[in-house]
This record gives structure tokens, C-alpha cells and sequence, in this order.
């Protein structure tokens, strides 16, 4: 029968339940299960698709074309799974299905209310996911905090849940900050309690509590949190700053948090095989090498705007035995003040990544245009990709005032132009080119290297693409589009043959990213900004 594991938080967000049900869900899976996950958010958004990355972080894109939080590119990364739309779970979406079925008479005149008809659909969508995963535990992540308006009815879901599955077959873990008094260095549990209190007035005893604190809690504070929680000691547990969020579930579980949690729910796992995750540990913290990498961002100033990416570059370099130092810098900083673009020089590799709309654009392609003169190792993603082709166009082949129509609708030359079955779309949510697509690779070429196959399907998150018209121009003077679409008529990779390393997708390969099995565009990037730091000639295949 199906397990069901539930993590709620308390106290304020970000405490980190996104890495904490990751790591419950590894350490399970090192045990032989096979878990899947769902992250429920509150907000009355139908998807993450629409929302600034200064609000929310990056928008994180699945296989199916799912534009979903960014916890479940922490929950594929940790467990190596390819997750769907369904996955992810919003206030939006269970009410715009119960409206939508209400409207088809479905409910047979009742009066549609939150308990049942709201709180029935959010229980049907997680077994839903349980059945089509065919998994032995699913572990639901409530976002927000205990006590959020927009929470309650997920809560009191997840209570429902425990008196339909039986107590044998459910699990509440929750997680709230234990903060450290900077004046006197105690730790303070009185938070956490609070956090409970509001748990338990919501019909739900926790069976785990999990303190997030910055350092590891003490014999004093762990009986206090089982005391006032209502639990014995070994169900209380420490999340304490780790070095690499990959080491959460080690941490964990040396505590003996796997062992309780299959106790708790009637597994037989004694065995468990944590090697391949602790050799990767083991290369992230034992590193050989070092780079330094300048990440020139639109939206720089919050890190979880490029949490995959960022990652995507640490997979790398722990493959090379390299730590990877991120330096997230403002991309209008290189418009203001254009003499800063010569401090890009001070890097092993210059990073541009996604965006959309006209700020900063200008800053990022001054950025490439210095990595491209100076021949440091390049990798464009996205908005990368084209502003790469635009600053190509601009100051090689020389089209003076070469564009995208997303930044310059009345550019003289749109090297970059909507994709046209966008022409006409008016919804925002859910219209780009979204998911999983194939891509043909051309011998020969630096992607082929990289990729070592023909084929290959990467995930899209966008309207606008090389426009056809250029194509001709942009090759006579040197930029190889490598990659591209069935059809050919879409231009996926560019590079250029003469630089050390100069590569771009139209792709996000940092979705795809895994511990222990790097995106091949990272690791040929970071591998490139190694050797070229170490004065190794370039190779022919990275």
C-alpha cells in the first residue's frame, strides 16, 4: 500500500523544506523505495509560468512542459527522477478545476464548498500522482507557512488524508526555524513551539519535528522541542548549514532519521547504499582545482532567480574535481558603468543566462562581446543563446543595430523574431515552446563532442528564435549553429570554432543536470575554463 509522507513548515519560508523533503526521499531511496514527490503551492497562481524571478526564483520546466517551483529541480536532482506537470500543485488549479466542474453540473445543484469539494480535489491529485508514478511512498510538500490563509485548505487535505489512509500509512514532518541569538549564542526553540502549537490547532500532530537552525541543536533544546511537541526525543531531528546542501541527507540520517521514518511506516530497509552519493559529496568538498565563474544576470540580486543553472555548474565542476565560485553580477552594472566590463578579465569563464524584456540587455551583450574578443571560455542559455547572435550580427557581420523584436520591435535587422505560431497568442501562462524537445547534433562540431550522439532532447522555456532571414550572413562570417531542431528551421546550438570555447544553447540543460551526471554543456564549460587556466591547449574534445 501507499505511504504518504507530509512536510509542512513554520515560523517563515525558505526554512528549507524543499531540501529536506529531498533528502527524506533519498534516504529512502537508498533504502530501495521508490518515492515521488509533489510540491503544493498556495498561491492562487495556476502555474509558476507568470511570475518575476525576484518574487518567486526561477520557474523550473519538466519533460511534459510543466512551469513549476523550483523545489522540483531540487526534488530531480536529489532523486534523479524526470517529475511532471501534475507534480506541482496550486490554490489555482484545484479552483479552477472544481469551478470548471461545477460549471458542467457536475456537483448535481449542491452548494460547492471548501470541505469537501475543494479539499476532495487536492486528496484526488496527490493519489493521482501516487498511482501513475507506481511509487511506494509520495512525499507532498505543503509551500508557505502553518497559519497562512491560503494554506489552510492543503492542511486540512493532508489532515483528512491521515483518517482515509490510516495512521500506518502517513507521516507529518515538520519543519521551523531554531534561531541562534547573535548576543548570547543560545538557541531558541520558542518559534518552533509556536510553530506547532498553530499545527495542532489545525487538527495535525506532528510525528517528526525537524529543527532548522544554523548549527547543530543541543541535548537542552532537543528536549524541549519533544516536550512541547508532543514527541519522543530520537523523532526529533537537526538541519543544521551544511557546507553543500548535498550533504542534508547524509546529516540526516546519521542522525537515524531514515531508520525511524521506515520504522514508522512498517518498512523492513536495514540495508541501505549511500556510495555513489557520498563519492559526489566527497568531490564537492575535497576539490583539486578552482575557477571562477561571472554569472551576468538580470535578476542577480536573488540567487534562487538561477538555482538550476547554478547548480548545473557545481555538477560540472565536481566532475572535474573543481570548485566552481559563482559571481552573480548585475547586468545594467556593465551599461552604467561600461569600463566594468573589462573586469571580466579577472574570470576563468563568463556565464549568461535566461531573461526576458529589455532591461539589461545591453549590459549582457557588451559581456559576450568581451568574452568573445578576449577569448574566454563562453556558455549562453536561452536569452544567452540569442544575445550571442545578436551581438554576432552587430560586431562581426556588421549589421548595425541588429535586434530581437522582444527588445527592439522596430529593429532594421530582427535577428531574433517570435517564433510564429506565437503571432496572435494573448494568454502569457503557458503558451511558450515548453518541455522536452529533439534536437539533430552535426558531427563534428563541438556540441557533437559534448553530447557524443546525433540526438538529443533538452527542455525550452520561450517565444522568440534565430530568424531564418540571418542565417546565411551569420555563417559566411564564422558563428556554427550546431544543433537544431527535426525540421532544421530551428537553430538550437551555435558555436564558434576559433575560440578556446564558445558555445550557446536555445535549451535549458541545466534541468536536466544530475550529481554524478553533469549537463554536458556545463561540464565542457567548466572543463574549458580549467584548462585554459591551467594553459592547456584547446582540445578536440573537451
Amino acid at each position: 500500500m501507499v505511504k504518504y509522507i507530509f512536510v509542512t513548515g513554520g515560523v517563515l519560508s525558505s526554512v528549507g523544506k524543499g531540501i529536506l523533503t529531498s533528502s527524506i526521499g533519498k534516504m529512502l531511496q537508498t533504502r530501495g523505495l521508490k518515492p515521488t514527490v509533489i510540491k503544493i503551492d498556495p498561491y492562487v497562481n495556476v502555474d509558476a509560468g507568470t511570475m518575476n524571478p525576484y518574487m518567486h526564483g526561477e520557474v523550473f520546466v519538466t519533460d511534459d512542459g510543466g512551469e513549476t517551483d523550483l523545489d522540483l529541480g531540487w526534488y530531480e536532482r536529489f532523486l534523479d527522477l524526470s517529475l511532471k506537470r501534475e507534480n506541482n500543485l496550486t490554490t489555482g488549479l484545484v479552483y479552477k478545476t472544481v469551478i470548471e466542474k461545477e460549471r458542467r453540473g457536475d456537483f448535481l445543484g449542491r452548494c460547492v464548498q471548501i470541505v469537501p469539494h475543494v479539499t476532495n480535489e487536492i486528496k484526488y491529485r496527490i493519489k493521482n500522482v501516487a498511482k501513475a508514478a507506481n511509487a511506494d511512498v509520495v512525499l507532498t510538500e505543503v509551500g508557505g507557512t502553518v497559519g497562512d490563509i491560503e494554506g489552510l485548505p492543503f492542511l486540512e487535505a493532508i489532515r483528512q488524508m491521515r483518517l482515509e489512509e490510516g495512521f500506518e500509512n502517513t507521516l507529518y514532518v515538520h519543519v521551523a526555524l531554531v534561531p541562534v541569538l547573535d548576543v548570547t549564542m543560545e538557541l531558541k526553540t520558542k518559534p518552533l513551539q509556536h510553530s506547532v502549537n498553530e499545527l495542532r490547532r489545525i487538527g495535525i500532530q506532528p510525528d517528526i519535528i525537524v529543527a532548522r537552525s544554523p548549527k547543530m541543536i543541543d541535548a537542552e533544546a532537543l528536549h524541549k522541542i519533544a516536550l512541547f511537541g508532543t514527541i519522543p526525543e530520537n523523532a526529533v531531528f537537526c538541519s543544521y548549514n551544511a557546507e553543500t546542501v548535498y550533504q542534508v541527507p547524509l546529516m540526516l540520517d546519521k542522525q537515524g532519521m531514515g531508520d525511524f521514518i521506515c520504522q514508522r511506516l512498517g518498512y523492513d530497509c536495514t540495508k541501505k547504499d549511500f556510495d555513489e552519493w557520498q563519492k559526489f559529496v566527497d568531490a564537492v568538498l575535497k576539490p583539486e582545482h578552482e575557477v571562477s565563474v561571472a554569472l551576468i544576470g538580470k535578476y542577480a540580486g536573488l540567487t534562487d532567480s538561477y538555482v538550476s543553472m547554478s547548480e548545473a555548474l557545481r555538477h560540472g565542476g565536481a566532475a572535474c574535481k573543481t570548485r566552481v565560485c559563482i559571481n552573480y553580477l548585475e547586468a545594467e552594472k556593465l551599461e552604467r558603468e561600461p569600463e566594468c566590463v573589462k573586469d571580466l578579465g579577472n574570470f576563468d569563464g563568463v556565464f549568461v543566462p535566461y531573461g526576458f524584456g529589455p532591461r539589461g540587455t545591453e549590459g549582457k551583450i557588451a559581456a559576450i562581446k568581451y568574452a568573445r574578443e578576449n577569448d574566454i571560455p563562453f556558455l549562453g542559455v536561452c536569452y544567452g543563446f540569442q544575445l550571442a547572435v545578436i551581438e554576432f550580427a552587430r560586431n562581426v557581420c556588421g549589421l548595425e543595430g541588429a535586434n530581437s523584436t522582444e527588445i527592439n520591435p522596430n529593429s532594421p535587422h530582427p535577428v531574433i523574431d517570435l517564433m510564429p505560431e506565437q503571432q496572435g497568442v494573448e494568454y502569457k501562462g503557458a503558451t511558450m515552446r515548453l518541455g522536452a524537445h529533439k534536437i539533430i547534433l552535426e558531427q563534428g562540431t563541438l556540441a557533437y563532442d559534448l553530447y557524443q550522439c546525433e540526438e538529443i532532447y533538452e527542455r525550452h522555456r520561450h517565444r522568440f528564435e534565430v530568424n531564418l532571414d540571418y542565417l546565411e550572413i551569420l555563417k559566411k562570417n564564422g558563428l556554427r549553429f550546431s544543433g537544431r531542431s527535426t525540421d532544421g528551421k530551428r537553430m538550437e546550438t551555435l558555436e564558434l570554432p576559433g575560440n578556446y570555447f564558445f558555445f550557446a544553447s536555445q535549451f535549458h540543460g541545466e534541468f536536466k543536470s544530475r550529481p554524478g551526471n553533469p549537463s554536458p554543456a556545463y561540464y565542457g564549460f567548466i572543463r574549458a575554463c580549467i584548462d585554459k587556466k591551467l594553459g592547456k591547449p584547446k582540445a578536440a574534445k573537451p
